[in-house]
């Protein structure tokens, strides 16, 4: 079953710049992709189209049946309960726990507080974080923000995991650790896409490869 696929997409952006252009790809349920490639060679731009963050200038974005390039406003919360997040910029909140970070996505979508809790606690444990539930995400090493991202991504138990450049900035140590993460996922049957740099990832965890290079698919 196909759970991702782009139709001859392009995207630019104002003043012209050409992010992707003319790309098709399938991705299946439960496969784990990685996409590669140079700084700017549109790797972020890709997840974004993907997530409904950006919306193509041509050809089509489907996720599970739906074209998302296409889609209301007021439709893409609900899409978005599908995916797992986890980009770049953390946007943590720094005036909450880390607990209270893990369970805001349960918040917003109405679920019950004791059951959110322990869905919050079992991502925590999940990335080994559940001794800092109380703490602030300031006092946390970067390695560690980066963990409690990956928590409050899959908190609600996605179909699909996107994740920009996970590992980079973090040493070869949590890098590792961080992939056996996305390993686990990927083996209960979570669609995992990864854009990285990371090639010492890619040789350890044996996904599927596909490089972008100046906006198009150059290899896979």
């Amino acid at each position: 079953m196909t759970h991702i696929a782009l139709s001859s997409v392009s995207k630019r952006y104002p003043g012209g710049h050409e992010a992707l252009s003319g790309v098709s790809l399938n991705i299946d349920s439960g496969e784990m992709v990685f996409i590669t490639g140079h700084s700017g060679a549109g790797k972020s731009t890709l997840l974004k189209l993907i997530a409904a963050i950006e919306r193509p200038t041509a050809g089509s974005v489907v996720v599970n049946g739906q074209n998302v390039g296409t889609l209301r406003a007021r439709g893409i919360p609900y899409l978005r309960r599908n995916f797992g997040l986890v980009f770049q910029d953390h946007k943590l909140l720094f005036d909450r726990s880390v607990f209270d970070n893990v369970i805001l996505p349960l918040e917003i979508t109405g679920f019950d507080r004791r059951e959110g809790a322990r869905r919050a606690r079992a991502a925590l444990d999940k990335v080994g974080l559940l001794h800092k539930e109380k703490a602030r995400p300031i006092t946390l090493s970067g390695g560690e923000q980066q963990r409690l991202c990956i928590a409050r991504a899959i908190v609600h138990r996605p179909s699909i995991l996107l994740a920009d450049e996970p590992t980079g900035n973090l040493d070869a140590g949590y890098a590792a650790d961080i992939g056996e993460l996305f390993r686990d996922f990927h083996q209960v049957g979570v669609t995992v896409v990864l854009a990285t740099h990371d090639m010492q990832l890619a040789a350890r965890l044996q996904p599927r490869q596909i490089e972008i290079r100046g906006g198009r698919i150059h290899h896979e």
